[in-house]
């Protein structure tokens, strides 16, 4: 029996021929391995292998963590719930139809159906069409001009002043374009905090807080015009909040000087759409009380003429303008002279709820640091100031390859965080910004 040999064969190797086998000769050069195909995708080497390069870059607005909804590419935002916004549409734009147009529309109506179901010649004349065998509507122009003649607006323009139509027309698309202007704009949302800003922010409240068992605590407290004032901080957005920023519950976002949460114009009330929204309501206020005076002369001229039961059974188009002014104007000047006096204070709904500034908790009323000790000041302030930016890059894209935070380390401070002097000097100057 013949010893065994051992040998290491290398991978690459063609396997021992057989004993009775012929020896193969020189092996031939490889054939160089073909490229990929010119129209094939091809692969990134880096990061973890599921995404190619012919993936759809995915803008800010599409992983927004709000309950926001974005429209025409992230240009408009609005809140997650809309029914309440159209609602307000609806009342408005029929208001206003109906204060036009809706009385000769109905009467022109009533009468074709009328002459075409009992051949009656109530406006107009019904007659059989021999051509196409079909019953026709003719009526004349002394009867449009009868039926335009009994409508509120055209009435009212013709025995009074054409001025009356021009007024309404123009109030009407102030108010439409105000609250086009406060539902899609963005109210001063505040953007999240990063891994890294988060983490350095928890590690600096850890070095500021106790041995004991009792938690750091969560607030930091800055003067503002001799005023001392408090920075919550929000779980949520994982930050100290500025001064007068509050987080929407509805929403879900922390929203610079966040007045409330309004579901009528389906969008947050902040700094950057509250002047749109006072605007709304001043002008919307306007617009009730002049169809309301307009919709009573109306029916008060026409009365004259006849029984008033029954210029209202034949006027139902200004009954209803007259039921839904009537129940309307009472809580929109209401709400238009408690946001006036807001103004005229530089106060927020949320601080006047809450008595921030006065002795509605009980204690002793404090002197609000943000009051320019001037109503005209303050309006200017509040409603002419410069409009500032939005926070929030909506049509900025998604960084695929995002670099995940190292472990943080109790010797070093992470992400480059400041000591605890700096950092309270830095809350400091930013809330001093935040309120010029």
């Amino acid at each position: 029996m013949k010893d065994c040999e051992y040998q290491q064969i290398s991978p690459g190797a063609p396997p021992p021929a057989s004993p009775g086998a012929r020896r193969p000769g020189p092996a031939a050069p490889p054939a160089p391995s073909p490229g990929p195909a010119p129209g094939a995708p091809r692969w990134s080497g880096s990061g973890s292998g599921s995404g190619s390069l012919g993936r759809r870059p995915r803008r800010k607005w599409e992983v927004f963590p709000g309950r926001n909804r974005f429209y025409c590419g992230g240009r408009l935002m609005l809140a997650g719930h809309g029914g309440v916004f159209a609602l307000t549409l609806l009342l408005i734009l029929s208001t206003t139809v109906l204060f036009f147009v809706s009385e000769s529309f109905w009467n022109l109506m009533f009468t074709a159906v009328t002459a075409l179901f009992t051949k009656n010649h109530f406006l107009g004349a019904c007659g059989r069409d021999k051509t196409f065998g079909k019953t026709s509507v003719q009526v004349t122009f002394q009867d449009l001009n009868y039926v335009s003649a009994i409508t509120s607006c055209p009435y009212l323009a013709s025995k009074l002043t054409l001025a009356i139509p021009i007024i309404a027309a123009i109030l009407f698309f102030f108010v439409m374009s105000c609250l086009l202007q406060t539902s899609f704009t963005d109210p001063g949302i505040l953007p999240r905090a990063t891994t890294c800003e988060a983490a350095a922010l928890e590690k600096q409240i850890d070095n500021t807080g106790s041995s004991t068992y009792r938690p750091p605590p969560r607030t930091r407290e800055v003067i503002i015009n001799g005023q001392m004032v408090k920075l919550k901080y929000c779980f949520t957005c994982k930050m100290f909040r500025p001064p007068r920023t509050s987080h929407c519950s509805v929403c879900d976002n922390c929203v610079e000087r966040f007045d409330h949460h309004c579901p009528w114009v389906g969008n947050c009330v902040g700094r950057r759409n509250y002047r749109f929204f006072y605007a709304f309501i001043l002008s919307l206020s306007f617009l009730t009380a002049f169809i309301f005076a307009c919709v009573v002369t109306h029916l008060t001229l026409r009365s004259q003429e006849s029984n008033f039961l029954s210029t209202l059974k034949e006027k139902p188009a200004s009954v209803l303008e007259l039921v839904i002014c009537f129940f309307s104007i009472w809580s929109i000047l209401g709400l238009s002279g408690f946001h006036t006096y807001l103004v005229a204070s530089n106060l927020t709904t949320n601080e006047d709820i809450k008595g921030s500034w006065s002795s509605k908790r009980g204690g002793e009323a404090s002197v609000n640091p943000y009051s320019h000790k001037s109503i005209i000041t303050n309006c200017c302030a509040v409603l002419c100031g410069p409009l500032p930016p939005s926070l929030i890059d909506r049509r900025g894209f998604v960084q695929s390859d995002a670099v995940l935070p190292s472990p943080i380390r109790s010797d070093e401070p992470a992400c480059g965080a400041k000591p605890d002097a700096s950092m309270e000097d830095t809350c400091q100057d930013f809330a001093i910004s935040c309120t010029a």
